[in-house]
């Protein structure tokens, strides 16, 4: 589908072809606009579009093989929504006669108090839940050092009494017959 089929998708619904072209041709100024601009444009359901730096590098000429050194560009990137990737994949069927893409919760498109309120709800939702775990992870601690010194003064306790040792008297020692015959031998040549 190109740029002109696509407005003719959408001419009905919007109440004509020129306001349809006018349609597509602002959504596309605004994305590329915010982009070039090195924002981040994420449109739920559908996916997201970014600036992205390339570093530089070397490349290799296809029809030479020669070695090119290619610049330090920036290109942009589209990345697909879960949605979108669910539809394409066939895990989820697509509507027939509504819209693909949901529309946005009520006031997240004008910022509103509603969409802030829900937002600081979350936020303080994930606190206390951190809390209770900190609280949690602090008393299992203290239990298991509880445990540790109960189980060490146990141990200390049930050490076995020092056994008493009496001095033994080594055994004289015996000389083998040859050294004792040396000896004599030794003596005589004296």
């Amino acid at each position: 589908m190109n740029k002109a089929q696509l407005v003719e998708a959408i001419a009905d619904k919007l109440g004509g072809r020129q306001q349809a072209a006018d349609a597509v041709d602002t959504v596309l100024d605004a994305i590329i606009r915010a982009v070039v601009a090195g924002e981040r444009v994420s449109v739920t359901g559908f996916g997201s579009f970014e600036k992205v730096e390339r570093p530089a590098r070397y490349a290799r000429n296809p029809q030479t093989g020669e070695r090119v050194r290619v610049r330090k560009t920036s290109v942009p990137r589209f990345r697909a929504g879960q949605g979108f990737k669910d539809l394409v994949s066939g895990t989820k069927k697509l509507p027939k006669n509504d819209v693909a893409v949901k529309k946005a919760p009520k006031g997240s498109l004008t910022g509103g108090t509603a969409a802030k309120k829900a937002t600081a709800k979350k936020a303080a939702a994930k606190k206390a839940t951190a809390k209770k775990t900190a609280a949690a992870k602090k008393t299992a601690a203290k239990k298991t050092t509880a445990a540790r010194k109960t189980a060490a003064k146990k141990t200390t306790a049930k050490k076995a009494p020092a056994k008493k040792t009496t001095a033994k008297k080594a055994p004289a020692k015996r000389t083998s017959a040859r050294t004792t015959t040396a000896k004599k031998a030794a003596s005589r040549r004296k």
